[in-house]
């Protein structure tokens, strides 16, 4: 398994299409319009986003926004078997918003199916066959750093995202432009309070997904519980969170959100320093971290950094994680992770991205690729983002 593309329901999707390519570096791909609906489709590396919105009151788009503001309404993934899939979601309750359609693909074939998940998420399933390679996209090449790197994937996103006489770029486009972002790491679903139990077990009965890491914060205010879901299969990583009290910012989500829903996805970079500079000079807006997260950390044990490196992450607001276990002495470094998150792109504060950087260390004389959500980090987002309601007064 590993996620085909985001669709993003908004107003206007031409804006947005034009704020992911001149804020985020994103490529304009592809471009359908129906009698109903509008769609944009941009791309960075592996990461594809369908950005819809409403051209007459009829559209799925316009009934989406009379009840939730501008946000993901559905989360694509590539499967191995796609009507396995389909029987288990109908078993554990799943409506089949979209039945399963095929079409030839090339030498192979497409095909696809939407269901509901959680709240008014929905999940598009596909199951592709291009030139004899079954299954969930992972049999496929991907050129370097996860860019999309064979015919399969074109005709994948060319297929799923308007007919070709409607493309305004060529799919082959997604080749021509180096990769800001490679890959989306992770994406983030916040559930209602006591919801969080029964949505691991729909994703782990239906997709196929296992829990993995369990996180509780708890500050003087509010306070949060998540678990880390992943499929073995390309370790897709899905953390689920429910508020802990009512003025967790997990529940300011839901309450604004109107429901359950995608709280932020993870974009992967290969030098997160310079892409925040870059994204700041271009506009975006971050997290603001405190002088004293620095104080702390030069304070922690075996801090992996050169002075010009710690003045360069500090001057970029950026969080660092790592793991001393297993390292000695010797020459070892540990493999760091690096992370950020932007305040919420929308009108409405609930999504926002989370731009982060796994660095390759050395460990017992093995290179290893930092793993984790930033443990060390979890508390200092939950309180920058505490902060960030109390200056919307959402948050005594």
């Amino acid at each position: 398994m590993k996620i085909a593309r985001v669709h993003f329901y908004v107003e206007n999707a031409m804006v947005w299409r034009d704020w992911f390519v001149r804020r985020l570096g994103f490529q304009a791909v592809a471009t359908l319009e129906c009698s109903t609906t509008r769609t944009e489709v941009v791309s960075s590396g592996s990461i594809v986003f369908q950005l819809s919105s409403p051209i007459s009151p009829d559209s799925p788009v316009a009934a989406f926004l009379q009840k939730h503001p501008e946000g993901v309404a559905d989360l694509a993934f590539y499967v191995e078997d796609i009507e396995a899939v389909l029987t288990k979601a109908v078993s554990y309750g799943a409506e089949i918003l979209q039945p399963l359609q095929q079409k030839p693909q090339g030498k192979g074939y497409l095909k696809w199916a939407t269901i509901s998940a959680w709240g008014s998420l929905s999940h598009t399933l596909i199951e592709a066959e291009v030139q004899g390679c079954r299954g969930a996209g992972g049999q496929r090449r991907l050129g370097a750093e996860g860019t999309l790197g064979d015919e399969g994937d074109k005709e994948v996103i060319s297929s799923l995202s308007s007919p070709s006489h409607l493309l305004t770029c060529s799919p082959a486009d997604l080749l021509t432009c180096p990769a800001f972002f490679t890959s989306i790491d992770h994406v983030v679903l916040n559930v209602a309070a006591g919801d969080l139990e029964r949505a691991i077990a729909w994703y782990e009965n239906i997709l196929g997904f296992q829990p993995q890491q369990n996180f509780t914060i708890q500050t003087e205010r509010s306070g949060l519980r998540s678990r880390v879901m992943f499929h073995p299969n390309n370790y897709v990583k899905l953390p689920i969170n429910e508020p802990v009290g009512a003025n967790s910012q997990i529940q300011e989500f839901l309450e604004i959100n109107r429901g359950a829903g995608i709280q932020h996805i993870a974009l992967r970079a290969l030098d997160l320093v310079a892409a925040i500079a870059r994204l700041r000079s271009a506009g975006i807006r971050f997290l603001a971290v405190p002088l004293t997260y620095y104080t702390d950390l030069q304070k922690r044990h075996r801090l992996p950094l050169t002075p010009a490196q710690f003045e360069q992450i500090a001057e970029q607001q950026i969080l660092v994680d790592w793991q001393d276990d297993g390292i000695s002495c010797n020459g070892e470094t540990p493999p760091l992770l690096l992370q950020t998150f932007t305040e919420p792109i929308f009108s409405q504060p609930t999504f926002f991205f989370e731009l982060i950087e796994r660095r390759v260390g050395s460990v017992r004389g093995e290179s290893r690729l930092a793993q984790g959500f930033g443990e060390g980090n979890f508390r200092a987002l939950f309180e920058a983002i505490e902060r960030e309601q109390i200056k919307r007064g959402s948050l005594g």
